[in-house]
C-alpha cells in the first residue's frame, strides 16, 4: 500500500477465550506516529465507539513502523501556533486522545516500542498497563521548545513519585526503558520480538476475570484517583455490595467452590 494510501489508524480485533480484544494501531510511521490535530480526531473517533462494543475485554495501544508507539505532538503543528486559543484548541485535543482512553471501561494496554516523547508518554500515562520492549525511550522535553508539560503529566506523580516526575518535567529529560521500569512508569520490560506474547500474557489473564468486575474495578480505580482516603474505602464498600446486582459473583464463586471441592 503506497505510504499516503495507509489508515491512520487501524483498529484489529482479535477473539480471545471469553470475549474479544480491541489492538489499535496510530500509523503516521513517516513522521514518528507524532499526533497532529486530524491524526488525533482520527483517533478519538475510532477510540470513542469502543466503550460500547458488546463482549469487548481489552484495547491494545500500539503504534506502527517499529521506530515509535508516540513520537510526541506534532511540532510543525505547534510552531505554526500563534494565539493562546489556538494553544488551548490543540492542547485540549491531546487531551481528549487522553482522556478516551481513560474513558474506556476495559483495560487499555500500551504497547510501546521506540520513543513514546511528550504527549507519547502522556498517551501511555492514560493507559492502564504499559508493556515495554528494551529499546523504548521516554521523555518529557516540552521546556526545550519553550512549553510546560501539562494536562495527562499530571499522572506521572503518581505512577513514578515527585521526585521523578519534577526530573523529567524541568530538565526535560528522556529515560531508557530500563529506567523507566525501575522507576515504576514501565508495568512489563521485554525484548523487543517479546512485546507480542507479554501482551498475551494480560489478555489470558483477562479472560479469565469476570467482565463486569473488572469493567467495576477500572471505574472503581478512576475514582480513587480523585477521592480522599476515607471516601475512596466507602466507595468501594458501595462498588462491592453493587457487584451483586447482577449474578456474576454467584455464578463465579459457586464455580470457585465447586472446583476446589
Amino acid at each position: 500500500m503506497a505510504q499516503t494510501d495507509r489508515e491512520p489508524v487501524t483498529i484489529d480485533t482479535r477473539t480471545l477465550p471469553r470475549g474479544e480484544a480491541a489492538w489499535v494501531t496510530v500509523d503516521r510511521r513517516e513522521r514518528l506516529n507524532a499526533l497532529d490535530s486530524g491524526l488525533m480526531d482520527r483517533l478519538m473517533a475510532e477510540l470513542a465507539p469502543l466503550a460500547d462494543r458488546r463482549g469487548l475485554r481489552a484495547v491494545v495501544l500500539a503504534g506502527a513502523g517499529g521506530k515509535a508507539f508516540i513520537g510526541g505532538a506534532d511540532i510543525d503543528e505547534m510552531a505554526r501556533i500563534r494565539k493562546p486559543e489556538q494553544a488551548e484548541a490543540f492542547i485540549r485535543r491531546v487531551h481528549g486522545v487522553c482522556r478516551c482512553l481513560r474513558d474506556l471501561p476495559v483495560p487499555v494496554i500500551a504497547r510501546v516500542d521506540g520513543y513514546a516523547l511528550g504527549a507519547g508518554m502522556e498517551v501511555a500515562a492514560a493507559c492502564d498497563v504499559r508493556v515495554a520492549s528494551t529499546d523504548a525511550v521516554f521523555g518529557m522535553p516540552e521546556v526545550k521548545v519553550g512549553i510546560p508539560s501539562v494536562i495527562e503529566a499530571a499522572l506521572l506523580p503518581g505512577l513514578i513519585g515527585w521526585g521523578h516526575t519534577r526530573e523529567l518535567l524541568l530538565f526535560g529529560r528522556s529515560i531508557d526503558a530500563e529506567t523507566a521500569s525501575r522507576w515504576g512508569f514501565v508495568d512489563r520490560l521485554v525484548a523487543p520480538g517479546e512485546l507480542d506474547a507479554a501482551i498475551d500474557e494480560y489478555l489470558d489473564a483477562l479472560s479469565e476475570a469476570g467482565p463486569r468486575a473488572v469493567t467495576r474495578q477500572k471505574r472503581l480505580i478512576r475514582q480513587w484517583e480523585a477521592l480522599p482516603l476515607d471516601e475512596a474505602i466507602e466507595a468501594g464498600v458501595r462498588a462491592f455490595a453493587a457487584a451483586w446486582d447482577e449474578d456474576e459473583p454467584v455464578a463465579m464463586l459457586d464455580a470457585f467452590t465447586r472446583q476446589r471441592r
